[in-house]
């Protein structure tokens, strides 16, 4: 981290602050009393406040915050401010953690760069990555997450982007807005807050941007989905007018599209393309996202569980569709939250998607139900994911996806060591 002195964070007056065995400067700022040391800085968030005295121990400063979320973007402002790095701020509906991660490993493998691990991406997560900055530190990126009107703009005025790249526009979080042009208006912000010469990445297929796109003084680049294809792990894409060729530790095609994405952002930042493929063989995706473990027969599930709406629901299930050859194709499914008025329609809506590329249907929650549409041969609905090993044979194709609050994420984990007691002649 940049350094700051000791009396600059005393001048913050951010709450209850006790020095540690340091030098007379921060050089690190961390909310995980387990990762600190001597230089660096213990803020307690939440039930921190209880390792305090083990952060100590360890010869850090503490800071106990009057306000977290206020002391946090404090702390972040400040390192920003003494940072000449090019910041990117990633917004949208879908794939945000995912093209983050492809984003960070390309940029990665030519400049130094800070990317965050996971998904931090609200007001403890996104001002603890821009605390992680160096004196050499070239591009930053983040990502900036969407429950309501106004945050994404706060986020932005700590970490004050030069480019935002918006993954996608479709129904998210509409409990908190309402409408999709209201998560269009929403995701924006961060196209708002872009200096002079700054630069918008978005995507050709998202009309309720445009009314944001007209700022005078920015620069407005488009990807088309339809430029990028995968097969046999090589990922087809074309940026700037040049066809890439990469080969990618993924083989679905909807994460071919975030990496057009992520490419476009990495051409727009003028990184060359041509040294994208040693980004790409660096690129490791978060836990959950389209994770493939493999299954005796030949068959594999896929570990999509970290979240759902329908956007990201369809693009699972025609996946699993196009890959599963001529395996039995299984769908675990919990429901997608956070809908708001219409979603019935929705689940009705995937419950559709369903009955077109699925063979087994199970069925997880109370609105989930609304999945089970006629023409699937096999259809199951269970209050909580309990017991399922016993569904999947040996050779199937198997995805498991739901919003976070279902809870599957260690399902297909739970499914792939039942199998290994299979015995498969």
């Amino acid at each position: 981290m940049i350094p700051v002195a000791w009396e600059e964070l005393e001048r913050l007056a951010l709450g209850r602050l006790v020095r540690g065995r340091d030098n007379g400067s921060i050089t690190g700022i961390l909310a995980d009393s387990r990762l600190v040391g001597p230089g660096d800085l213990f803020v307690a968030l939440n039930t921190g406040v209880s390792y305090v005295a083990d952060a100590r121990a360890r010869g850090a400063a503490t800071l106990v915050p009057d306000d977290q979320d206020a002391a946090l973007a404090e702390l972040a402002s400040l390192v920003r401010s003494r940072s000449s790095a090019r910041v990117v701020a990633i917004v949208g509906s879908t794939g945000k953690t995912t093209t983050k991660d492809m984003l960070g490993a390309l940029c990665a493998a030519v400049v130094p760069t800070v990317f965050p691990a996971e998904s931090l991406n609200n007001e403890i997560g996104l001002p603890l990555t821009v605390c992680r900055l160096e004196r050499d530190t070239e591009v930053l990126v983040t990502e900036m997450g969407m429950r309501g009107l106004g945050q994404i703009a706060q986020l932005c005025a700590v970490a004050r982007p030069r480019l935002v790249l918006v993954t996608s526009i479709g129904p998210e979080h509409l409990e908190l807005v309402g409408s999709i042009e209201n998560v269009a208006r929403a995701n924006a912000e961060a196209i708002g807050a872009l200096p002079p010469g700054g630069i918008a990445v978005v995507p050709a297929d998202a009309p309720e941007l445009e009314p944001y796109l007209d700022r005078p003084g920015i620069e407005v680049r488009r990807f088309d989905r339809a430029d990028a294809s995968i097969a046999g792990g090589v990922a087809r894409v074309r940026v700037a007018g040049r066809t890439l060729q990469l080969r990618v530790p993924f083989l679905q095609r909807h994460f071919a599209e975030n990496l057009l994405a992520a490419l476009t952002a990495y051409d727009a930042l003028g990184l060359p393309l041509e040294r994208a493929q040693e980004g790409a063989a660096r690129i490791e995706l978060s836990r959950w996202r389209g994770e493939q473990l493999e299954l005796p027969g030949g068959g594999f599930v896929v570990n999509d569980a970290y979240n759902a709406n329908p956007t990201s629901m369809r693009a699972a299930l025609l996946d699993l569709a196009a890959r599963a050859g001529g395996r039995r194709r299984v769908a675990v499914l919990g429901e997608m939250a956070e809908l708001g008025d219409h979603a019935d329609r929705y689940h009705r809506d995937i419950g559709a998607v369903v009955a077109e590329t699925v063979d087994v249907l199970v069925a997880v929650g109370e609105r989930a139900r609304l999945y089970m549409e006629p023409g699937v041969r096999e259809m199951r609905w269970v209050a909580t994911a309990d017991g399922l090993e016993g569904v999947v044979r040996p050779g199937d194709a198997v995805l498991v996806k739901a919003s976070r609050a279902v809870g599957l994420e260690g399902l297909a984990e739970r499914i792939a060591n039942h199998a290994r007691s299979w015995s498969v002649s």
